[in-house]
């Protein structure tokens, strides 16, 4: 493969097989337990980089269950978010995320920025719960319950919140002499062709537990505020870079 061909096909690691793929990433009955809770301001102040501003104490836990992703097939994924404002704008900032699908961690983390990390989280009905469970290989990390379907949201809301959010990640490609950073980019991305199946609401809790290497816990449950189980087709958009660390 000479020069010119490689400028032309190369997109992702590896080359001629690459884990991102340049589809439309495009999602199916896609189903959330997001538990909203407050935690302390200072945790939160501590790993939100700048230029993001955090603008309450508030953390989203979600569990989420994705059966038909397409590129990645089905997988289940877990992680903390976290309300920010850019430049004006209110949105949210990705803490941490822990899949148990190679590719949608290689492909997420290679384009957008995602940071995610391998463990075993589940999404399941528990006769008359919800219930999302994390574990970092065979510790617990974070178990999170809500009552089913007790009481319906608005889907068209639901659905506006979900695609006019900006979603905030924090991209970094360390460089090959294992010092530097070749890649430190604040990248916005949105969901796009939203369809919201059904979104409901009812009594949650969450615990979360210590962990050296999936440190969930860093930002302590205080107080629960909110549950919601929803499920909805969409579209993850592509990302744009808002700001380059090693340029400004």
């Amino acid at each position: 493969m000479n020069i010119a061909e490689i400028k032309q096909s190369a997109f992702a690691m590896p080359l001629t097989s690459p884990s991102a793929l340049q589809i439309d990433y495009k999602f199916k009955n896609r189903e959330y337990l997001i538990i909203s809770y407050e935690t302390d301001y200072d945790a939160l102040q501590a790993i939100v980089p700048e230029p993001l501003k955090v603008i309450s104490n508030v953390v989203k836990f979600e569990f989420m269950k994705m059966p038909d992703a397409h590129g990645f097939g089905s997988f289940t994924e877990a992680g903390q978010v976290i309300e920010v404002e850019f430049e004006g704008k209110e949105g949210t900032y990705s803490h941490m995320m822990f899949l148990d699908n190679l590719a949608p961690i290689a492909a997420g983390r290679e384009i957008w920025g995602f940071p995610k990390k391998y463990a075993n989280p589940k999404l399941e009905i528990d006769v008359d719960t919800i219930v999302g469970t994390l574990k970092y290989n065979s510790v617990p990390v974070a178990t999170g319950t809500m009552g089913f379907k007790y009481y319906s949201l608005d889907k068209q809301k639901t659905k506006e919140g979900l695609e006019k959010t900006p979603n905030f990640l924090l991209k970094i490609i360390p460089h090959a002499n294992g010092k530097d950073k070749s890649v430190c980019q604040l990248v916005e991305y949105f969901l796009k062709d939203v369809t919201v199946h059904g979104a409901w609401t009812g009594p949650a809790a969450l615990q979360l537990f210590e962990h050296a290497l999936a440190p969930v816990a860093k930002l302590p449950v205080r107080k629960v505020i909110s549950g919601t189980h929803l499920v909805a087709d969409l579209t993850l958009g592509f990302g744009e870079v808002v700001y380059d660390y090693l340029k400004d």
